[in-house]
């Protein structure tokens, strides 16, 4: 028997039908949108709590902080309220971001008919044991009706308050979109891939080998589709053809098709850059390829600025980018340490065309194991205004230089092997494969 061809497009280029965008492995953009730059909790939370409020069918939720502040309590009673009037609300929380404030939160939103799942839930120490609790929900989204989405870096948390060092007198730095138009389409997929994966409790590849165990298969088979089958997108094909402004792909990290695609992105954008590159990233300490795109990047004449922590949450993680400032300063790239208040915004500008805002850090645990989400835009005005935003974030921090940072010796080589070893015996215990 001949194998039925894949259906394509008629450039040939993606598959048709239900989850196209979902068949490529690199980003794709769609013309058309409405794309708006969010500054912190601050401009988020009124923004998304307008929109849940005016709800008439459904409402998708993920995140992997949800505290219960007065902020994230804001958010929790829009979402309580909407499901009261009817909407069809639908929350997933990451087990161990949220774990704190779980207890209070499942009864709130239950209570007010909002169905919630917890994404790998920790109930005990044993529950590590379990095969892939150490990749976990790291995404911020939110779809209100199909038609409009927040994507970004920003948990449902004040924009004061840390959970590790308690209430700041400046805002975190962090950034989401809102976005209108086809884009909304793929991120309402991901929320409801995220709902069917929290729901079944285990990764998807365990539920394909117990489907192909099943003496049932194709009536179960049927049934798994159902249920992730995401809304059909009819006009995709239309969607990618569209140049209008403003043109913008939604791209994930997952541990299925999409383990590269946001890293890929970076790169790709990276390498065709001709002017500048400005990259902010709280947790940083890229694989090789990455890193060699910088360095290139720079030699080629490219203004290459990183802005990274300079008010440490985790010391480990700062000691992670840290023991790369040499090899990256050598090469001309400009490294920068925000001192204000804390970083959280995973975002970067790359010439005057392409943005990227989402979820995802420049280290290990979202390249290679959670579960993250970013909106990338190619769109002058959208770019310029993000990169206005990061020329003032990175005025008021610290320029690292050599001289600082002494000759290099035996203890700075120890630190890098260090720090490369533990980052290699963490993904090798969280399951990831291949080199980094």
């Amino acid at each position: 028997m001949t194998a039925r061809p894949l259906r394509t497009d008629p450039q040939g280029l993606l598959p048709a039908g239900p989850l196209a965008w979902y068949g490529h492995t690199r980003a794709q953009f769609l013309g058309g949108n409405q794309v708006r730059l969010l500054r912190g909790g601050k401009e988020l939370f009124p923004a998304m709590c307008q929109a849940i409020e005016a709800a008439r069918h459904e409402v998708w939720f993920a995140t992997y902080i949800f505290h219960d502040d007065e902020a994230a309590n804001c958010v929790a009673a829009s979402l309580g309220a909407a499901a009261r009037r009817g909407v069809r609300v639908r929350v997933i929380l990451d087990g161990f971001g949220s774990l704190a404030t779980l207890p209070r939160l499942l009864p709130q939103l239950r209570e007010a008919g909002v169905r919630v799942v917890v994404f790998r839930p920790i109930k005990g120490w044993w529950s590590w044991l379990r095969p892939g609790q150490l990749r976990r929900l790291h995404q911020k989204l939110c779809v209100v009706d199909g038609a409009i989405g927040f994507v970004g870096g920003i948990n449902v948390i004040d924009d004061l308050l840390d959970l590790r060092h308690g209430w700041g007198e400046a805002p975190r730095l962090d950034y989401a979109v809102e976005v209108k138009g086809p884009t909304v389409v793929p991120i309402e997929q991901t929320a409801r891939a995220m709902w069917t994966r929290a729901t079944l409790g285990r990764d998807w590849r365990e539920e394909l080998a117990g489907l192909a165990r099943s003496p049932h298969r194709v009536a179960r088979a049927r049934r798994l589709m159902r249920r992730l089958q995401a809304t059909r997108w009819a006009r995709h094909t239309e969607a990618v053809a569209d140049t209008r402004p403003m043109r913008a792909a939604f791209v994930v990290r997952d541990n299925l098709r999409q383990r590269r695609t946001i890293e890929r992105a970076y790169i790709e954008a990276i390498r065709r850059a001709r002017e500048r590159v400005d990259l902010v990233s709280p947790y940083f300490y890229p694989g090789r390829a990455f890193r060699r795109a910088l360095r290139l990047a720079a030699q080629r004449g490219v203004r290459v600025r990183l802005l990274l922590q300079g008010k440490l949450d985790y010391r480990i993680a700062g000691l992670a980018a840290r023991v790369l400032y040499d090899e990256l300063l050598a090469h001309g790239v400009r490294v920068y340490e925000y001192m204000p208040a804390f970083l959280h915004a995973k975002v970067a500008v790359v010439d005057d065309s392409w943005a990227t805002v989402g979820s995802s850090n420049i280290d290990p645990l979202s390249l290679l194991l959670n579960l993250e989400a970013n909106v990338i835009v190619r769109d002058p005005g959208f770019v310029a205004e993000l990169a206005s935003e990061l020329d003032s974030a990175f005025a008021v921090s610290h320029e690292v230089t050599r001289p600082e940072l002494g000759v290099p010796n035996w203890w700075s080589r120890v630190r890098r092997a260090f720090v490369a070893w533990a980052a290699h015996i963490y993904l090798r215990v969280a399951g990831a494969t291949g080199r980094y």
